[in-house]
């Protein structure tokens, strides 16, 4: 697709263009395997000497086509679906760290992620150290260990809402010849195009605003195709033979700009099997159209119910980096100046009992774990994820017993609001 084309027009067209008289929509190609007329031409793809599918646990047509518009949003080189977020991240990871190897990760950072890194690759033999995400230079430089095989973070954390600074990340994981990974799922390609401020690898929770619609769990890496591997000294996984598929040197094969997808393909995805279903991947397609128009809204309607929040008398604390005085405000004037995610967190007076007052009074908030969907959702963690703990123990953890997470839909901001007032005056 022409790099000269807005991100409007990648979000409608990216990734599929089709001849005459083919599918206007991308079609589902709902097949397991896929047909050849000899073992030798069967044989040429199993080498990666020739492009094409034999089985979708490893890549789908629709999949690919699907990732190439993801892509094609965040101006990189290669992409691939995965079945979830989660799946995601840990192949981002595992692609290049493995039993033995080190990496420094953000701790502002969607819970299940750091569990993943802290407690289950843990036990496989990779090992994290968090830093926080506003960090200095020197502190980050510390994390860093011989061992170190990448760096990671969120653009905009869930649920703290802490914007990264994307480029002191990437200029100190350069520096000792790491790569960044930067976890973009809140900010989208609409509002954050983290190669564009020096990260490596975008990784996408596409269940959340790309999807949309509450429709398919899914997830996405995308590789921007400039680290050199070879050049770094540290990936003899990507610059060495893989014996376990025919010998191939993936660096050597494919080159800084399609290893690393290439590798996560015919190693991981052919290992774990972490494949999204070509149903959903259309499902996903059919969100990636209307992102941008979405996004927009879903800003709009956060920035109105921010500052509806903080002017409340029975409200304690708002959290939104698009909110001036936030602790993040300047850094999401630099990184994301167009609007930063639809997700608000605020403090209810009167604790625990008041947030769960207010969260039986709320209409138009559905109580959901979910987060950036169309539809507004609302969560109390102190009654739902994190209800197995007292309040010491959830200020231990970094969720304080009042927090409300609002996650703003594409509703009008005013029913929005007036739900909201009606919702807070019950606890008066």
């Amino acid at each position: 697709m022409d790099k000269k084309l807005r991100i409007e027009t990648r979000c409608v067209q990216g990734g599929y263009t089709p001849g005459n008289g083919e599918p206007r929509q991308i079609p589902i190609i709902q097949s397991t395997t896929f047909k050849y007329s000899t073992s030798e031409d069967m044989g040429k793809l199993f080498d990666l000497e020739a492009s094409g599918y034999f089985y979708s646990r490893l890549q789908n047509p629709t999949c690919d086509t699907v990732a190439a518009r993801i892509c094609a949003l965040e101006g990189g080189s290669a992409a691939m679906l995965t079945s979830s977020g989660q799946a995601a991240n840990f192949f981002a990871v595992f692609n290049i760290a493995s039993n033995g190897d080190h990496v420094v990760a953000s701790s502002a950072i969607y819970g299940g992620t750091y569990n993943l890194f802290a407690v289950t690759m843990k036990r496989m033999g990779v090992d994290f150290t968090f830093v926080a995400p506003n960090c200095t230079e020197d502190e980050l430089r510390a994390a860093i260990r011989p061992n170190t095989k990448a760096v990671f973070g969120e653009t905009i954390a869930n649920p703290a809402l802490a914007v990264l600074d994307i480029e002191l990340y990437a200029r100190v994981a350069h520096e000792n010849g790491l790569p960044l990974i930067i976890d973009n799922t809140f900010a989208t390609p609409v509002n954050c195009r983290p190669f564009e401020w020096g990260a490596d690898i975008v990784t996408h929770s596409t269940t959340k605003y790309m999807d949309g619609h509450g429709s398919a769990v899914g997830g996405c890496i995308v590789d921007a195709g400039k680290f050199d591997w070879a050049a770094s000294g540290k990936f003899d996984c990507l610059c060495t033979p893989d014996e376990s598929y025919h010998g191939v040197n993936y660096y050597e094969r494919f080159g800084k700009e399609g290893a690393f997808i290439t590798k996560a393909t015919a190693q991981l995805m052919r290992d774990f099997g972490c494949t999204q279903s070509p149903q959903s991947a259309f499902l996903l397609g059919l969100g990636l159209e209307s992102l941008h128009v979405r996004m927009q809204r879903h800003c709009e309607n956060a920035m109105a119910v921010a500052k509806f929040l903080k002017s409340h008398k029975n409200v304690t604390w708002v959290r939104y980096p698009d909110l001036e005085g936030d602790e993040y405000y300047e850094l999401a004037k630099k990184y994301l100046p167009n609007g930063s995610c639809g997700v608000v967190s605020f403090g209810v007076k009167g604790g625990r009992a008041a947030a769960e007052k207010f969260m039986k009074n709320m209409k138009l908030g559905a109580i959901e774990t979910h987060v950036a969907d169309a539809r507004t959702c609302c969560l109390h963690p102190a009654s739902a994820t994190h209800r197995q703990m007292n309040d010491d123990e959830l200020r231990a953890a970094g969720v304080s017993p009042d927090l409300i997470r609002y996650s703003c839909g594409i509703e009008s901001a005013e029913d929005l609001i007036e739900d909201l007032a009606e919702a807070l005056a019950s606890i008066d």
